[in-house]
């Protein structure tokens, strides 16, 4: 199923492949636990919000490098399965990204990640995809060479596409990415790390100091904030508190991922930033309510019912 005048998405990002080991606690150090299950599936930042648009009927690119192995092999079709166009997806030699990831009962998760091929993306295939493709929006992470995504952004800005960065996983970011960047999705954590203080007490205090870190670098913020939501703070305009809907976690991960990319189509769809993040917000309560990553999301017909069903 496809959105009438479907909405266009570029994803400079990643891929990997997830190897979650699931246990009732996660280890102290030192320590060796039993296991209760264990998991392969796809993942990846920037793969995570290909799918999660590409569900909600948007036409989707990816711009990737994968490794020769059979990972690389098997996300090519997983790609295809999901209508994403892999036409600026390049194969090198050497292993694909993995990321070992642990849950425990109550759906919280930690996450090694070990690029691998993702580090050769170059600054110049994400240029010309962009220029190829046509995007509405253009997203990036921090999977991949912060030069890599900034001269995507750079082309998207020639072009008139709105950019999302996603700084995860967390960490500094450079200026000339700071500077062809329109909105900025942080979790907490990630927030804390860019703007040098951690959020905290009342709400209109912590709306203060994401204005000013917005700015300060001259974006659009949305903090994402778990089951708390997320502020959204527009430049120029008045900050929004968004409540998450209420849902029994079973395991949270991939839900900023979910959330980043139907925040996305939200906004090539022309809904007010509010309504993109509502959307935000339910893409990524809806995840967590399953196992998994990329298999969590919503298929197709559940996530264009979730898009009807959520206010404009």
């Amino acid at each position: 199923m496809r959105l009438m005048a479907a909405p266009r998405i570029l994803v400079v990002g990643s891929t990997m492949i997830d190897l979650v080991a699931y246990a009732d606690r996660l280890p102290d150090d030192g320590e060796t636990l039993v296991g209760t299950s264990y998991e392969t599936g796809f993942g990846g930042k920037g793969a995570n919000q290909a799918v999660m648009a590409a569900r909600f009927g948007a036409d989707v690119a990816m711009v990737n490098t994968l490794g020769d192995d059979d990972h690389g092999t098997a996300y090519l079709e997983r790609f295809a399965e999901e209508g994403i166009e892999t036409t600026f997806i390049r194969r090198v030699p050497g292993s694909s990204g993995v990321a070992p990831i642990w849950v425990d009962r109550r759906g919280t998760n930690r996450i090694i990640i070990v690029p691998g091929a993702n580090e050769a993306v170059l600054p110049e295939v994400a240029a010309e995809a962009v220029e190829a493709f046509r995007p509405d929006v253009v997203i990036g992470q921090f999977e991949i060479p912060q030069r890599t995504t900034a001269a995507g952004f750079a082309a998207a800005r020639r072009i008139g596409a709105t950019t999302v960065l996603n700084p995860a996983p967390a960490a500094p970011v450079e200026p000339e990415l700071v500077a062809v960047t329109d909105w900025l999705i942080p979790n907490g954590p990630e927030f804390g790390l860019i703007a040098g203080t951690p959020l905290g007490g009342a709400p209109d205090a912590e709306a203060a100091t994401v204005r000013a870190l917005g700015d300060q670098l001259g974006v659009s913020l949305v903090v994402t904030l778990g089951e708390r939501g997320a502020l959204v703070v527009p430049r120029g305009e008045p900050e929004s508190w968004v409540d998450a809907p209420v849902v029994d976690a079973i395991d949270t991960t991939g839900a900023g991922d979910a959330f980043v990319g139907a925040f996305a189509v939200g906004l090539a769809l022309g809904r007010s930033p509010v309504a993109a993040v509502r959307l935000g917000c339910v893409a990524a309560a809806d995840s967590v309510t399953r196992r998994g990553t990329q298999a969590s999301y919503a298929d197709t017909a559940s996530a264009v019912a979730l898009l009807q069903a959520t206010p404009a």
